[in-house]
């Protein structure tokens, strides 16, 4: 799986206008199952996430984790992540999961997450959605499982 995190002070996700998910200071994780991926490496992925130190202790170094300071994450899927780019001006998405297999280990992500102790809460699976966010840093990082 690849994701790419975004320290945040504030995130939400909307569908239709309404919003559907949000988180205060934490993490945005746009998330993309790829072909040949599994619950283990999600398992995997979600643990890293709740424990990677990029969030300022007292002294103002990235030493903190997502489980230390209590933050949570907005997690989005975002099937663009398996972009390759090689070849041509258009992107092909052929590297990303099929759809059935995508949502099921998007959500499996998202609950292994919460199981790490950080609350979470999603977008909408395949919906076209509208995503705000307060990058705090700015701080952004690729990860893969």
């Amino acid at each position: 799986m690849r994701a790419l995190l975004q320290r945040v002070t504030r995130a939400e996700v909307s569908v239709g206008g309404e919003v559907i998910g949000r988180t205060g200071p934490g993490l945005m994780v746009l998330v993309c199952a790829m072909q040949g991926d599994d619950e283990a490496g999600a398992d995997r992925l979600a643990a890293r996430i709740a424990k990677l130190r990029i969030f300022k202790d007292e002294a103002g170094k990235m030493n903190r984790s997502l489980r230390d300071t209590g933050g949570g994450a907005l997690v989005v899927s975002q099937f663009t992540l398996a972009a390759d780019t090689s070849r041509g001006n258009r992107p092909g998405f052929s590297s990303a999961a099929p759809p059935e297999e995508g949502k099921r280990l998007y959500e499996h992500f998202a609950a292994a997450l919460a199981a790490e102790g950080v609350a979470v809460e999603t977008g909408a699976f395949g919906a076209d959605m509208q995503v705000s966010l307060t990058n705090d840093g700015p701080v952004t990082i690729s990860i893969e499982s």
